[in-house]
């Protein structure tokens, strides 16, 4: 039995972002439309060092794909000088049962979850939108810009990070890296500052508390978040959530997991149905997004297993076409 093995430079290499956005745009279309087995992710806590390891299977009916990751998210890693979040993604021939190939997960999770929050600019960001602000500058952070970049054209950045040696260093890569992303990047004091001119705001931080103060927001912003997703976690302002038009990748996985949600509806904010649509509705037509330039959208995600063997599976495909990877008997 063969198995392909990919790091995370062959994961790079095989699949640009926008090639990522167009396929977690088609896995979503199958999860809304019921084509998809996904159980809740298993989370598997170690307290004693701050951290947690989740398993996510997935099974995507109507491209047959099958597979599951575990990741891993231990916050005393930063001191370590290690990644803050780490996984492996396992891919099954579901012909046979047997494994097809095993690869970083890491990379993957950061370019799967940067895709969506491309996939729902595309959707729900207005088409003039030209700023982004980044808050959270780790590994999520990276892939969150690019796909903005790649979904609109956007013309300056704004990073905000409380750990200035880690937005330094991501100022550093961003300017190197090019297009799409712009070269008119500026490292900010506060959130408030750099959201207070953003059109578009991903939030990607490890925050238990709001990361900016609703007041900051401008009319006609959109908001990626896709920090929080435990029910302790919250990165958007509770007002923020009441007065957004919000939309989630999967509602019932949103209302089971993100403090985004659950600590506002707790608070008397929001109701049970202040969920608009799912991703994969907006992509298939069934529903509308954004109604007017003035409102402001959220797309809130917590992450979803089909993500990661969706474009696993893509990733798996176009490195047996360009010859990436170790192929191996187990």
């Amino acid at each position: 039995m063969k198995i392909r093995v990919l790091s995370r430079q062959d994961v790079d290499t095989a699949v640009c972002m926008a090639q990522a956005i167009r396929t977690v745009k088609e896995a979503f279309v199958q999860l809304s439309q019921g084509n998809t087995d996904v159980p809740l992710r298993i989370p598997l806590e170690v307290k004693k060092r701050d951290g947690v390891t989740l398993f996510m299977p997935a099974y995507l009916q109507e491209t047959d794909q099958m597979g599951i990751k575990i990741v891993s998210v231990f916050y005393q890693n930063l001191d370590k000088g290690l990644p803050t979040i780490n996984a492996l993604v396992v891919l099954v021939d579901t012909e046979t049962g047997c494994p097809s190939a095993v690869m970083d997960g890491t990379y993957l999770t950061a370019l799967r979850t940067g895709a969506v929050s491309g996939a729902a600019t595309e959707l729900l960001a207005r088409a003039d939108a030209r700023t982004v602000a980044i808050l959270g500058t780790g590994v999520q952070g990276r892939t969150q810009l690019e796909a903005v970049c790649v979904a609109r054209s956007i013309e300056q950045v704004f990073l905000y990070d409380p750990h200035e040696n880690v937005v330094a260093k991501f100022y550093a890569e961003m300017l190197k890296r090019g297009a799409p992303v712009p070269k008119n990047i500026v490292i900010c004091k506060t959130a408030e500052a750099a959201v207070a001119e953003a059109d578009v705001i991903c939030t990607s931080t490890t925050a238990r508390e709001p990361v900016f103060l609703d007041a900051s927001l401008k009319s006609g912003t959109h908001v990626n978040a896709i920090g929080s997703y435990t029910p302790d976690m919250q990165e958007i302002p509770s007002e923020t959530m009441r007065r957004a038009r919000v939309f989630a990748d999967s509602t019932e996985a949103c209302w089971a997991e993100t403090g985004d949600l659950i600590i506002p509806r707790e608070n008397g904010f929001i109701a049970s149905d202040h969920v608009q649509a799912e991703l994969g509705e907006l992509a298939s037509g069934m529903k509308s997004g954004r109604e007017n330039t003035e409102e402001i959208t959220l797309f809130k995600s917590v992450g979803n297993a089909i993500q990661d063997v969706a474009v696993g599976s893509l990733v798996l495909q176009e490195a047996e076409r360009q010859g990436l990877g170790t192929e191996m008997d187990l």
